[in-house]
């Protein structure tokens, strides 16, 4: 490792391939297509307004929702915060498409609690989208806004208390200005979540169709690559106005500092409103859950609510095992590669100064600009014909590229954080950058690397959207059979394959948290 050259140039070759060429693919395929008379049909200006109008209601939603929740983790004296936090991150762990099923089986026609209250009406359409939509965009938001409260400083605060300022002052004076930049980036962060998925509005969604439905529909149901291209760059458009506003934001920085943790509030009525709003929002996210054990484990619901493991058998026979098998196997090639390949560019770039450290940094990190089922096209057009397509490597590829940014962002973070001078150091003394990196970088991150696997397993696991164009017969991962089991009104099967996917996540998770606990214990 003494000229670092060559490995950015094999790092940036590897990201060309992958990224950039597979999006110029897709945009080139523009050229095929009516760009005009397409954006400018009926049907696409519908879904363009259906898709801006549930996002946009879900957003709302889920950041209101999330922040009051975030206060009352973090700004309140409640016990088990932690147990709080980490339980409405369940939704995390499974597709979209299982929260969008989990309404069906709750409030649809004959819904468990459409049924318990004697409910009329209908839960498709833009009413099942935003519901759904906000059961799967409220963990991210909460997270990131608890993040931002937790680094608050308390100064400012205890000066105001001091003055006599009162509390509706100091909110607009003090916490609005500190909240509304990094509310900005949750916004937009939770609108693109919520306007490129199409999991959610394809099981519930009914007629009210949505842009990513859309382009499933014209790839998959008429094999229409041209218009499925134009949807797909607009489907970009969010995505990278988020993205470059997220980057406009960390260029500029963020000059406060916390000179003081702002105090938690002690108060009977606070705190008792705190339990009481977290566990009504932890009862809420386990109603999907608990309707996956109950459909499977009954004989057939609602008509028969017998306890029987024949939907268990039947779903395994239908090559539930096999497909199982695919997605673990996925899920851990793209932990290794995807680790593996995220901490090296994270290493050269973090470590080393330069236009070209600059220039990998950002074209890393592009991917988070990338919707799933628009990289996943991108890979159809690029790859189609060559001798890694339809092969499980095809998924393993994907899905490395579709979750990279995150895991790099980590060990970017984690590496520039360590001493600058170590390689200097190490270069006087006759140490080799190689056993600085083995001896000293590594053993540093290790909580960050075990963190790396995990969000790329998981991910890999449920992910729906980047694999949805790229299956075939012999590649297809399990998440996809929810679909599957949709389309022939076996909700039975699909809430058992929503619960596999849920528990072999929630292992995963539990394995991190041993394991780290381990290494803080043992001072690693």
């Amino acid at each position: 490792m003494k000229n670092i050259g060559p490995v950015k140039l094999l790092l940036a070759l590897v990201l060309l391939v992958t990224i950039v060429c597979p999006l110029l693919a897709m945009l080139a395929n523009l050229a095929g297509a009516d760009v005009a008379e397409i954006i400018g049909s009926e049907k696409f200006k519908q879904a363009l307004g259906n898709s801006i109008a549930a996002a946009g209601a879900g957003t709302l939603i889920s950041i209101a929702i999330a922040y009051v929740f975030a206060l009352c983790v973090v700004r309140t004296g409640i016990r088990f915060r932690e147990a709080f936090s980490v339980f409405v991150t369940l939704p995390m762990l499974i597709p979209s498409i299982s929260h969008g099923m989990g309404l069906v089986i709750l409030l649809g026609s004959n819904g468990v609690i459409t049924r318990f209250l004697g409910l009329h009406g209908t839960i498709y359409g833009f009413r099942g989208i935003v519901m759904g939509s906000v059961l799967y965009a409220f963990p991210v938001a909460f997270l990131m806004l608890a993040d931002i409260l937790k680094y608050e400083d308390g100064s400012p605060y205890e000066a105001a208390s001091v003055l006599g300022i009162p509390r509706y002052r100091q909110f607009f004076s003090i916490t609005f200005p500190y909240l509304r930049k990094p509310l900005i980036s949750v916004v937009f962060a939770t609108f693109t979540l919520i306007f490129t998925d199409y999991g959610v509005p394809l099981m519930i969604g009914g007629r009210f169709t949505t842009l990513p439905v859309l382009m499933y529909q014209e790839v998959i149901g008429l094999l229409n690559f041209s218009r499925g291209s134009v949807i797909g760059a607009f489907l970009l458009i969010p995505a990278v106005i988020a993205f470059a506003f997220d980057l406009a934001s960390k260029e500029r920085g963020n000059q406060s500092f916390v000179i003081q943790e702002k105090a938690r509030r002690e108060s009977r009525v606070r705190n008792g409103f705190a339990y009481g709003y977290c566990a009504l929002v932890c009862i809420l996210i386990a109603l999907p859950i608990v309707v996956f054990v109950v459909l499977t484990f009954v004989a057939r619901y609602p008509e028969d609510m017998r306890f029987s493991l024949a939907n268990i058998a039947k779903t395994m026979n239908m090559g539930a095992g096999r497909y199982l098998v695919n997605s673990l196997i996925i899920a851990l090639g793209v932990s290794v590669l995807g680790t593996l390949l995220s901490y090296i560019i994270a290493y050269c770039t973090a470590r080393f100064t330069g236009k070209s450290s600059k220039a990998l940094h950002l074209i890393s990190i592009t991917s988070l600009a990338i919707p799933g089922l628009v990289l996943g096209l991108a890979y159809v057009l690029f790859f189609k014909g060559s001798f890694i397509y339809g092969t499980l490597s095809m998924l393993i590829l994907v899905n490395t590229v579709h979750f990279l940014a995150s895991p790099y962002l980590m060990a970017y973070n984690s590496l520039g954080k360590l001493n600058h001078n170590l390689e200097d150091v190490g270069r006087t003394l006759g140490i080799s950058r190689f056993r600085i990196l083995k001896d000293v970088l590594i053993p540093q991150t290790k909580l960050t690397i075990v963190e790396m696997l995990s969000y790329f397993f998981v991910n890999s696991m449920m992910t729906i959207s980047a694999v949805s164009f790229l299956n075939t017969v012999r590649n297809k991962p399990v998440s996809l059979m929810i679909t599957q089991f949709e389309a022939q009104l076996f909700l039975e099967a699909a809430a058992f394959v929503s619960l596999i996917i849920l528990v072999c996540n929630f292992i995963i998770k539990c394995l991190v948290y041993v394991i780290r606990k381990n290494m803080k214990r043992n001072g690693d």
